[in-house]
């Protein structure tokens, strides 16, 4: 998804934030040169779509949009986002992320576990160059809904009887945290008013929910030449999606497919037009427009439309997208 499709100069404006994140990026992961940076490096260079800085950025609304302390705030984030991509790949022993050998593949266990610790560390470390104890409370909220979100995945895993409440519950801790924190931190450091700073921090949690809906329909429904991987890969994993749990409820055959994996192997694309034929796709896609929705009326708390307009078509991308 790109962050923004037009106009032109909000595309400009965020290319140029990004060139001095990136940097900063790269001044972090360097840091504290060994074998924990280097694996950190080579996550870093395998990029990403970058949308939790640019959100920070755009939640700034040109108040000091520009400043270094909002460049630090963004970095932070993504550092944050890179140390939960490094540990997910080791929980789930994935073999490649973005074309690429994972740190746990490429060397282990125990140096991808240093590495996103490195991470971590480098974020906080960078968030507290700003002296702002609020900016580094708000990441550390963040974090610890990510750690509790990853429990919570563990605990759901292969349970077709896990109520949809519990899943979007988890959206909320692993995905939709931290898109709320990136919104909060921008508009913080930009000098926005407390309710301001509340209303973008409601936009972020409630885009992120509808991010990580559409991402889950997109395993069900998506091109694998543009998603980057194979269809049902949920499925296989156990990972109870909303297009999982519902089409579970109303089809045997689906709730005993996410029990086993190997009943789930036999028929990979079968048990998925049984999901579509459940009825649970279009319920899941209703779900993702309705956060879609609750996002766009949080918005009404800060500024003037135009102000917000940028983040208004992040919302449409969001739930349109197609990897």
């Amino acid at each position: 998804m790109s962050v923004l499709q037009s106009p032109a100069e909000a595309r400009d404006g965020v290319a140029a934030f990004l060139q001095r994140v990136e940097s900063r990026l790269t001044q972090a992961v360097g840091y504290a040169p060994g074998p924990a940076a280097d694996a950190a490096a080579g996550t870093l260079a395998a990029g990403g779509k970058r949308l939790r800085p640019s959100l920070i950025h755009l939640s700034a609304l040109g108040r000091r949009g520009d400043s270094d302390g909002v460049a630090s705030a963004a970095a932070a984030v993504e550092l944050v986002h890179m140390a939960t991509l490094v540990h997910d790949d080791m929980i789930d022993a994935a073999p490649l992320r973005r074309g690429r050998p994972t740190v746990w593949a490429a060397h282990g266990a125990p140096l991808a576990r240093a590495c996103g610790d490195y991470l971590f560390a480098r974020a906080f470390g960078e968030l507290a160059a700003l002296g702002d104890p609020w900016a580094i409370r708000a990441l550390a909220g963040a974090s610890l809904d990510l750690a509790h979100g990853e429990v919570m995945q563990a605990a759901q895993s292969r349970r077709p009887e896990t109520p949809v409440e519990c899943y979007l519950e988890r959206c909320r801790l692993k995905t939709a945290s931290l898109f709320a924190c990136a919104c909060a931190l921008g508009a913080r450091l930009s000098g926005m008013a407390p309710d301001e700073v509340e209303a973008l921090r409601r936009y972020g949690e409630a885009l992120g929910t509808a991010f990580q809906l559409a991402d889950d329909l997109l395993d069900c429904t998506g091109d694998p030449a543009s998603t980057g991987k194979a269809l049902g890969t949920d499925l296989l994993d156990g990972t109870v999606t909303m297009p999982l749990l519902v089409a579970a409820r109303r089809d045997a055959e689906v709730a005993d497919a996410i029990r086993d994996r190997e009943r789930a192997r036999a028929d990979v694309l079968g048990l998925l037009a049984r999901v579509e034929a459940s009825g649970a796709i279009d319920e899941t896609r209703a779900a993702a427009e309705a956060e879609a929705d609750r996002a766009v009326a949080a918005l009404n708390g800060v500024g003037s439309r135009r102000a917000t307009s940028h983040l208004r078509a992040i919302v449409h991308q969001a739930v349109n997208r197609d990897r």
